[in-house]
């Protein structure tokens, strides 16, 4: 409680006070003003969201409705694919692809290849289909035909062997192959993509793709060599569904599979383009007219080769990459409303704080007023008599 001794003291005191207590009644005003244009931007936020939730199902319903009426046009060529590695009925590849086209009926069975994404040539899709015949033969048959899997487990569950070390011919992707009647001959690729050192550079910002943001060779003069088109690693298509989170520490089939297959191969318009920058290739190129070099030093001569496997064109996007652009701004948004409820929660508390403070400091002025005019009628009462 307040004593005040003087008059002077007790006007001291009383500035004091109030102004304390204006201090604190601004900062509630702040507080109050700042919850105000939060709420506001919540509203906003929440109004995003409702307004982004009906263009994805806008957009989810046109794409669906599209691929309705162009389904043949579609998967025409991804089909004539198909039929080129089933020729090969007895590879792996081809079991592999007679297993997808009776995956119903084979349900049971088909629990062991749940980490299998599928083939190095159905995983990727080319524009061009000169580009697509140069990387078929670059890469080799067996490459086009390797089975992609995630983990090691996948691996393991493909092929089996008994105590000796033979393989076990009743157990994995053999013992379906004898399932349906059709053993599987000869040797098969296997990538493991948890196995594979990813790609550990930046990205290109705001790219659908997600395309690897590798330095371009540069002249001294800071020009790219003429004829360059760019890294082959970065004209690979690939679908929606793989291009992120494909491996189990969140990495997706371009800095994986394709980046281990690629690396930094280069893609000039001519052979003669490509051999004037032969100072600035590191990992191999090609050329459009079908000059190869594999790696520095290693050129690859006489006629090119006609790989009867390829890569696929892309499929129409039917607004994929509208969906995905949609999705982005969705999580964004929501990440935003997450901070601004953050926001909201801490500036409450910093109000009810300062409405505390300002009670209290209330209360001592009311108690000091109090006091104040007790002390000032005693004084009076006490005076002596002129």
């Amino acid at each position: 409680m307040y004593q005040p001794t003087s008059n002077n003291s007790n006007q001291v005191t009383n500035d004091k006070l109030q102004g304390d207590l204006h201090t604190l009644g601004m900062k509630i005003k702040q507080h109050e003003d700042r919850l105000s244009l939060l709420n506001v931007e919540k509203v906003k936020l929440e109004d995003s969201i409702n307004r982004l939730q009906v263009a994805i199902g806008k957009s989810k319903s046109s794409i669906t409705t599209k691929i309705d009426n162009a389904e043949d046009t579609c998967r025409t060529t991804e089909e004539e694919v198909l039929k080129q590695i089933l020729q090969h009925e007895k590879s792996a590849i081809g079991f592999l692809c007679q297993m997808m086209t009776r995956r119903e009926a084979l349900a049971s069975l088909f629990t062991l290849t749940y980490d299998v994404l599928g083939m190095v040539s159905m995983l990727g899709r080319v524009e061009d289909d000169n580009l697509s015949r140069l990387f078929a033969e670059y890469l080799g048959v067996d490459t086009m035909f390797a089975i992609v899997c995630k983990t090691y487990e996948g691996v393991k569950f493909i092929e089996m062997y008994d105590k000796e070390g033979s393989i076990d011919k009743t157990r994995g992707l053999h013992g379906l192959g004898v399932t349906m009647q059709r053993p599987l001959d000869g040797r098969f690729l296997v990538i493991c993509l948890e196995s594979l050192r990813p790609y550990a550079g930046k990205y290109v910002v705001d790219d659908p793709q997600g395309k690897l943001d590798i330095l371009n060779p540069r002249l001294p003069n800071g020009e790219c060599p003429a004829g360059f088109l760019g890294f082959a690693v970065n004209m690979i298509h690939i679908d929606t569904v793989n291009l992120f989170c494909v491996t189990p520490s969140g990495f997706g089939l371009r800095e994986t599979l394709f980046y281990n297959l690629f690396s930094r191969l280069q893609v000039y318009k001519t052979r003669a383009e490509m051999m004037q920058a032969l100072p600035f290739i590191t990992d191999g190129a090609l050329s459009l007219d079908g000059g190869m070099i594999r790696s520095c030093g290693v050129f690859s001569l006489g006629k090119r080769e006609d790989v009867n496997v390829r890569f696929p064109r892309p499929e129409r996007s039917f607004g994929l990459d509208e969906q995905v652009e949609i999705e982005k701004q969705m999580k964004d948004v929501q990440w935003k409303k997450e901070i601004l409820v953050d926001d909201i929660k801490r500036e409450m508390t910093l109000l009810d704080l300062a409405k505390h403070n300002f009670n209290k400091k209330k209360s001592d002025f009311l108690m000091y007023l109090a006091s104040s005019s007790s002390i000032s009628t005693t004084q009076v009462q006490n005076a002596p008599f002129q």
